[in-house]
């Protein structure tokens, strides 16, 4: 609640775009993950995930009753694996042009775009942060991403980014 009493102040905006979400989009490499990766000579063997950004998913489904989804580049059965524990139905991969899959995502769920909250941290992520309502970065985001989302996180990607943006969007519609 700190944190919302202390934005709402600086960026009362962000509890109006807040209300209005029915939807959380995030990417997955330098959001959900660290953008580490581990491989060996099968290719791609693991990927870090931290067991807090899965209890913001079941934060924002079960108190708010937003759904969340996951919109990425890569064609990762880890992502995969990731998205079926947490019961996440809307799952984009290989989404090379985030943007474009947008309206699908719009008319699929019968929102728009400022119905959508989405947590990006490249370069890959700008057009799509342009189209939505809510828009949040990690810490270690790009600076190009960084300079123009809502909210850039304390917590760095892998390490907590969601569930603070999670956390976010749960007390500014509390409040």
């Amino acid at each position: 609640m700190v944190i919302a009493s202390k934005l709402k102040e600086k960026n009362i905006h962000l509890a109006d775009k807040a209300k209005k979400i029915k939807l959380v989009l995030t990417d997955n490499d330098g959001v959900l993950t660290d953008t580490g990766v581990f491989y060996s000579d099968q290719g791609e063997v693991l990927k870090r995930f931290s067991i807090r950004d899965g209890m913001g998913v079941e934060r924002l489904r079960n108190l708010m009753k937003i759904e969340t989804g996951i919109i990425t580049g890569e064609l990762s059965g880890s992502v995969k694996k990731r998205a079926e524990k947490l019961q996440i139905k809307e799952l984009y991969l290989g989404a090379k042009d985030k943007a474009s899959l947008l309206k699908e995502i719009l008319n699929k769920n019968n929102i728009k775009g400022e119905n959508i909250a989405f947590i990006g941290d490249d370069v890959n992520d700008i057009e799509l942060i342009k189209l939505v309502g809510l828009t949040a970065s990690p810490s270690d985001g790009m600076l190009d991403v960084r300079n123009i989302v809502d909210y850039v996180c304390e917590e760095k990607g892998g390490h907590g980014a969601f569930r603070e943006f999670a956390e976010l969007i749960i007390a500014l519609r509390i409040d």
